[in-house]
């Protein structure tokens, strides 16, 4: 695919944002399970919910655009992952484990809200004014994820992981 249109810079990001998704899609049921903490654990299974209608929305969107969804490996969100998996290999006590699970559902909202904040000014740019809206709707959705991320991480108590 060449990359010299606004169109191609489009449907690029919407490609990589859609292979994110779906990556994500395992990596949140992977954090549910690896989290001891209820409330923590629940908000991993409810944002799992939520990408899976993200998902359809930028199916929506591929719809919109006259494209059939395709993914193009996001390799932020691979390296987020794995930079994930291999921590949790390193089998780190179950608090400092749920700890780092938060922080690094964090990063990867960060990553996704960036994502849509870029796409939604090209597709308004293409007159997807459709396919804008959908894209905002996930960018509110992630920004609320990390808004309830940051608030549990605000209530964990690190005085139960030890300081050194």
């Amino acid at each position: 695919m060449s990359m010299d249109t606004i169109q191609d810079l489009f449907e690029h990001g919407l490609e990589d944002i859609y292979h994110a998704e779906h990556q994500l899609m395992d990596t949140l049921e992977d954090l549910e399970s690896n989290t001891e903490r209820e409330e923590i654990s629940q908000a991993f299974a409810e944002h799992r919910e939520e990408t899976e209608t993200q998902i359809e929305r930028l199916e929506e969107v591929f719809d919109l655009f006259g494209e059939p969804p395709e993914k193009e490996e996001c390799e932020g969100i691979e390296g987020l992952i794995q930079e994930y998996e291999e921590f949790a290999a390193e089998s780190p006590s179950q608090e400092v484990l749920d700890y780092h699970n938060m922080a690094a559902a964090e990063k990867t909202e960060h990553y996704e809200i960036a994502a849509y904040g870029n796409l939604i000014p090209l597709a308004d740019q293409l007159g997807l004014d459709e396919g804008a809206d959908l894209l905002e709707e996930n960018l509110r959705e992630e920004q609320d994820a990390l808004e309830e991320l940051k608030r549990l991480t605000e209530q964990f108590d690190t005085d139960a992981i030890p300081a050194q």
